[in-house]
C-alpha cells in the first residue's frame, strides 16, 4: 500500500475529522474565553472573520465525522472545510498586511478594518452572537484593553503585561503574530486536507476499476 493510498484510508476514518473540528472549536473557544473576556483583547472585523472560518472546518469536521464512508456527508465534509481554510487564509493574509502596516513607519492609507462586519453568505452572526462575532477592536492592534475600574487578578495582570504590545506567539520576542500564526495554521490545514482529498480520490478511483 502506497502513501496515498494510506492517506485514503486514513481519511475514512473519524480521527482527522474529529480531530479538526475539535482544534478548530477549541482555538475559537480560547479566542473568546481566554483572550477576548479573560484579558480584555477585543476581536477586530478580521479577527471575527477567523473565528467563523475555523467554525467551518468545524463543521466539515462533524459533516464528514457521522459516517466517514458515506459520500455525501464527506464531499459536504471537504466543502465546509476547504472553505473554511481558503477563508481562512484570505482573511488571515489581509490581517497580516494591516498588522504590518500599523507597526511600520507610514501606517496612513490602511484599509480592511470595520465595525460593521460583512460575514460568509450574508449571516447576520453579529446579531445572533454579538459576543463572538460582532468586532469591537481595531485591525493590528491586538492588545489588551482593559476597561476602567476593573480590577484584574495575579494571573490576568501578568497575561495583560505579557501581551502588552500585542498577541505574539512569543511576546517577548514578537515572535510570529496573530495574523502569522492563523495563516500558518490554516495553510497547514489546507494543505492536509488536499492530500487527504487525493487520496479520497484515488481510493475510490482504484476501487471502482477493481469492482
Amino acid at each position: 500500500m502506497n502513501l496515498i493510498e494510506k492517506i485514503g484510508k486514513w481519511q475514512d476514518s473519524r480521527f482527522p475529522w474529529l480531530l479538526m473540528a475539535f482544534v478548530s472549536v477549541f482555538l475559537v473557544v480560547l479566542a473568546h474565553s481566554l483572550f477576548q473576556k479573560y484579558i480584555h483583547m477585543p476581536p477586530c472585523e478580521q479577527c471575527v472573520y477567523i473565528r467563523v472560518a475555523f467554525l467551518c472546518m468545524a463543521i466539515g469536521g462533524v459533516l464528514a465525522a457521522i459516517d466517514p464512508k458515506n459520500l455525501i456527508l464527506k464531499i459536504l465534509g471537504y466543502v465546509f472545510a476547504f472553505l473554511g481554510s481558503i477563508y481562512g487564509i484570505i482573511c488571515s493574509v489581509k490581517l497580516a498586511k494591516i498588522h504590518a502596516a500599523v507597526h511600520s513607519d507610514d501606517p496612513f492609507g490602511v484599509q480592511g478594518c470595520s465595525t460593521e462586519p460583512n460575514h460568509l453568505f450574508g449571516l447576520p452572526l453579529e446579531k445572533w452572537a454579538p459576543d463572538w462575532f460582532l468586532p469591537t477592536g481595531d485591525c493590528g492592534y491586538d492588545n489588551p484593553m482593559v476597561p476602567d475600574g476593573v480590577i484584574l487578578s495575579s494571573l490576568q495582570n501578568y497575561l495583560v503585561e505579557l501581551y502588552s504590545d500585542g498577541w505574539y506567539l512569543i511576546p517577548s520576542k514578537k515572535f510570529l503574530s496573530m495574523a502569522d500564526c492563523t495563516l500558518l495554521g490554516f495553510g497547514l490545514c489546507a494543505i492536509i486536507l488536499a492530500l487527504m482529498a487525493i487520496g479520497f480520490i484515488v481510493t475510490r478511483v482504484k476501487a471502482k476499476k477493481e469492482f
